[in-house]
Order: structure tokens, then C-alpha cells, then sequence
């Protein structure tokens, strides 16, 4: 299925979902109805995107926000954070504390602050509810529009949403669509404030905002402004820029700390692997590793080096580059983590198990050493431990698919064929494929073999997905 036909179809879904569940005469959003439009949304994403969930890029960014929002204080929703395939150049704030970030803006950022910024840049937007305040003026953006041209541009497919904007609704609600300037600025005092608090050196700020610049001049051409997400970066540039010469020119200047780019750095070759032509990615880190003269930007090439030799099968190649790599960061975890990887792939079975071991005793609370010390013991034969390991997974991070695909093949190989069932029904409704998701559910439901807990449990997932289609 094509790009742009998966894109009409969600962009339909959720357009027909939201004029059946809202009135024409709209008000304010309340946090209750705003919680609601955020989840159908996920399920939306789920269904159409493909949202990039490995444990170590999803905890990392997570990690992140959590970070923010210690500075922020209490708030209305649990935030949640995710990257999603696609090479838009954007991040996305839906209602209820839902943040997705572009691969393509990920692609873009130098450093750790920088994504920072961008994190604590969508959070002021969410937490001055933004979205809310734009249905409570006049009534000018329907929940219809509003959630339809959101759903447009999540997508990255703007020329596509433009049409089907003017085609089903006024012209004048979707100019409504982006974030005002004074929105801009209110979401660019916090964001600055917060990294003030964080001592995170708001320099990042400028940094983005010059890249936005440079790439919305480029693609001016295609890009409709109001379908911008976050329109004139002209005109935040030159705010930032002010807030900055302040603080410089306070009595006591902020004293920013250095930040350790390692971890960003990783996450961002994690997540260009996913999404970038292997070739590209070879070329890009060569040309970095040779004329790069960040030694962080310069050393981490080399892990984007790794990650292409392994997934090229040339795992000898792969370990010697890692090699390096450890011996110019000694100290993280991580890395032993991702040779075990290597060694368990390379069929060197033992050698990953006694790694994996040492790294989940220095970190259990690191789920992506966690997840394949699991897998290696399921290949071991070591069921009960796997199974424990991989509960502990599901337990911390609940709404990753892989992870029951793990327990059902397990269940599988033990021939009880209910609980298989149940966990494959709760694989294909975290991955979106909510048809598939039903099917086995109901199976698991109606097994009298499956434990009564779990088979409550299929039941109630069951409940909550009619409730969503009933209300759509």
C-alpha cells in the first residue's frame, strides 16, 4: 500500500471519527474530552505510521521528557513521547500529552539540548492547551478540522491534507489550524525558562530555529504555511534571540552545564538505521568520521559504522568497530548491550548470555539489555526465566508490541495455544492492526484453558475498542 494511500485513509478515519463524535456547535475542549481525542489519535497512528518502539529509543526520549517535565511541574495528562517514521522535518503535540517526533527532525539535530528544546517547545504547547484555546474563540476551528488537518500533518503528507481540507471544510478554519504567534511565543518562554531551570544552554534553541529556517525556505514551495505546524521561524528566531541577549546581559548569568551527547547520539543512529537507505547512512558516517570536529560527533560515526555491519551480517566487521568505540567510552553500559547483540546474533549464544547478565545486574532497570537477555534465554531453552524476563518488559513498558510476540511464540513452542492467542491479540493491537487484534482477543476470551484473568483482561481491551468504535 502506498504512502499517500495509507495517508487518505487515516486522515478519512479520523476525520469521519471526529464529526460523528462531536457537535457542530463547539466549545472549549475539557480534559476529559481532550484525554479521549488524544487516544483515539494513537490508535489512528498505530494503525497508518509506523511508530519506532525499540525499548532503548523509546526510553531514551521518554527519559527526556520526564526530565522537562520535573521543571514543569504537575500537569493535566501523562505525557508520552514518540518517534515516528517519516521524513518531515517536524514534531507534532496532540491533545493529552501525546508528542511525536519526525525521524526527519531527529535526522536534523546535532545534540542533546537541541532535542531538548524541541521537547520543552511542544510542552509549553500542551500545558498552555493551546489546542483547546484555538476551539474556544469563536468557535472558528471545529474539533472536525482541528483534528483532521492535525491528522494531516502527523502524516507529513501536506499537499494531500491540503486538499482534502479544502475540499470538506472552509478554507478559513484550516488557516486557523497553526499555532498563533503569541502561541509561539508563550511555548518559546517556557521552553526557555525550563532549560534556564535545567541549566541546559538555550544556545540549542537558536540552533533549531536557524535549521527551521533554512529547511522551511527550501521547501517554501510545497508547504502551504498554514499547514505549518509552527509558522514564521523568522519571527521566533529573532524572540530567542532576545531572550538570550537577556540573560547574557543579567546581573548573574545563567551558568549552563556540558552536556554528554552520547546517549543522543546513539538514539540518533538507532533511529536513522530504521529509516535510512543503509548506503546513505554508510556515506554520511564516513564523511563524519573523517572531517567531523566534534570528538563525540566524530566517535559516535563510528557506532553508526556498527550498526550498518550488523545489520549487513558482517558481525566480525561489526565488533571490530565497536571495539573502538568502547574503548573511547568505557564507561557505558550500553555498549556491551549492543555487542551482546552482535554475539547473539553471530550465533555466539553464550558468550551474549554472560554480557547481557553483568549489564542487566549494573542496570535492570535498562529494558532494552533486559529484552534481549529474554530473548537469549527463550533461544537457550531457559522458558520460565525468559518468560519472567519478558513480563518484566511488558510490565515496564506495556504497549510494546514485540514483546508479546515474544510471550506467544513461547506459548506457542509449549503448545497452550489459548494464551498464545491472547498475547498475538495484544501484539497486533499495539501494532495497530485492530481487526487482527479482535479476532484473537475474542479467541482468548471464549478459551476456557486461558486463565479467568487473562481471559478478563482480553475481555476488557475488547470493551474499550467497542466503546471507541461506537463512539467514532
Amino acid at each position: 500500500m502506498s504512502a499517500a494511500h495509507t495517508s487518505h485513509r487515516v486522515i478519512i478515519s479520523i476525520m469521519l471519527v471526529i464529526s460523528l463524535c462531536w457537535p457542530c456547535q463547539v466549545q472549549a475542549l475539557t480534559i476529559g474530552e481532550e484525554r479521549l481525542i488524544g487516544q483515539k489519535i494513537l490508535y489512528s497512528v498505530r494503525r497508518d505510521l509506523r511508530i519506532l518502539d525499540d525499548p532503548d529509543i523509546s526510553q531514551y526520549i521518554n527519559r527526556l521528557g520526564a526530565e522537562v517535565l520535573q521543571v514543569v511541574g504537575p500537569q493535566y495528562f501523562d505525557y508520552r513521547f514518540f518517534v515516528v517514521q517519516s521524513e518531515q522535518f517536524n514534531a507534532f503535540a496532540a491533545p493529552a500529552g501525546l508528542v511525536f517526533f519526525y525521524s526527519g527532525l531527529i535526522e536534523a539535530m546535532h545534540n542533546e539540548d537541541e532535542l531538548v528544546s524541541v521537547l520543552a517547545h511542544e510542552i509549553g504547547h500542551v500545558a498552555s492547551r493551546h489546542l483547546a484555546q484555538r476551539m474556544d474563540k469563536g468557535a472558528k476551528v471545529s474539533a472536525a478540522s482541528l483534528l483532521l488537518g492535525l491528522a494531516g500533518l502527523a502524516l507529513g503528507v501536506p499537499g494531500l491534507s491540503q486538499g482534502l481540507l479544502t475540499g470538506s471544510l472552509a478554507a478559513g478554519q484550516a488557516i486557523n489550524l497553526h499555532y498563533s504567534r503569541e502561541d509561539e511565543e508563550q511555548a518559546d518562554r517556557l521552553s526557555f525558562g525550563w532549560m534556564q531551570e535545567m541549566r541546559r544552554n538555550p544556545e540549542a534553541m537558536r540552533g533549531m530555529l536557524q535549521t527551521m529556517r533554512r529547511i522551511t525556505r527550501y521547501r517554501m514551495g510545497n508547504i502551504p504555511q498554514y499547514l505549518l505546524t509552527h509558522p514564521n521561524p523568522e519571527a521566533r528566531l529573532d524572540y530567542v534571540e532576545s531572550l538570550i541577549e537577556l540573560d547574557r546581559q543579567s546581573p548573574q548569568p545563567t551558568p549552563w552545564k556540558e552536556t554528554d551527547n552520547f546517549a543522543f547520539l546513539r538514539f540518533r543512529y538507532r533511529v536513522l538505521l530504521q529509516t535510512t537507505d543503509l548506503e546513505r547512512l554508510r556515506q554520511y558516517c564516513t564523511i563524519t568520521l573523517a572531517q567531523d570536529k566534534d570528538a563525540d560527533t566524530q566517535r559516535m560515526a563510528r557506532f553508526g559504522l556498527v550498526l550498518i555491519e550488523t545489520e549487513n551480517r558482517r558481525f566480525e566487521q561489526a565488533l571490530a568497530q565497536l571495539a573502538i568505540v568502547q574503548g573511547q567510552y568505557p564507561n557505558k553500559n550500553i555498549l556491551k548491550v549492543d555487542e551482546a547483540v552482535i554475539l547473539q546474533k553471530a550465533g555466539r549464544i553464550r558468550e551474549a548470555k554472560d554480557i547481557l547478565e553483568a549489564s542487566v545486574l549494573r542496570n535492570p532497570t535498562e529494558y532494552y539489555g533486559l529484552f534481549q537477555l529474554a530473548r537469549v534465554e527463550a533461544i537457550s531453552g531457559n522458558i520460565v526465566r525468559a518468560e519472567t524476563l519478558f513480563q518484566q518488559v511488558a510490565q515496564a513498558m506495556p504497549e510494546y508490541p514485540q514483546v508479546y510476540f515474544e510471550l506467544g511464540q513461547m506459548e506457542a513452542n509449549r503448545g497452550r495455544t489459548g494464551m498464545s492467542i491472547f498475547y498475538l491479540g495484544k501484539y497486533y493491537l499495539y501494532q495497530g492492526r485492530e481487526d487482527l487484534a479482535v479476532q484473537n482477543l475474542r479467541r482468548a476470551n471464549r478459551d476456557t484453558s486461558v486463565p479467568e484473568q487473562v481471559r478478563e483482561q482480553a475481555k476488557q481491551i475488547l470493551v474499550e475498542l467497542e466503546h471507541i468504535k461506537k463512539e467514532t
